[in-house]
């Protein structure tokens, strides 16, 4: 059974930073690239983060890009996210996602207030 499990969420300040972690299970994890996304109230899903499976490549979309970065250890099966100078437009549920296959799989997410 694949599963993915986030933690690290939670309240910070404006200007703040938080990590993101994402333990994966049921599938071999360095084979995949793994993805951030979120959802933040009244919104569509958004695109966060991809991370190649060896960690070499990644990429972010244009409004985290210089505040966030995304790492990996394959030896531990986890995905990161570091999110730094957060502004209270991050404020969302962050879930990390992959694909086997044709089908997607998600943790439940964690929550990330930023609120002064």
């Amino acid at each position: 059974e694949v599963l993915l499990v986030e933690s690290g969420g939670g309240l910070v300040q404006p200007g703040g930073s938080l990590r993101l972690s994402c333990g994966a299970s049921g599938f071999i994890f360095a084979n995949y690239a793994m993805v951030w996304v979120r959802q933040a109230p009244g919104k569509e899903l958004e695109w966060v983060s991809t991370i190649s499976p060896s960690g070499v490549t990644k990429g972010y979309a244009d409004p985290v890009k210089g505040r966030f970065a995304t790492s990996r250890d394959n030896a531990k099966n986890t995905v990161y996210l570091q999110m730094n100078s957060m502004k209270t437009g991050d404020t969302a549920m962050y879930y990390c996602t992959t694909t086997l296959g044709n089908r997607e799989y998600r943790g439940q997410g964690t929550q990330v207030t930023v609120s002064s």
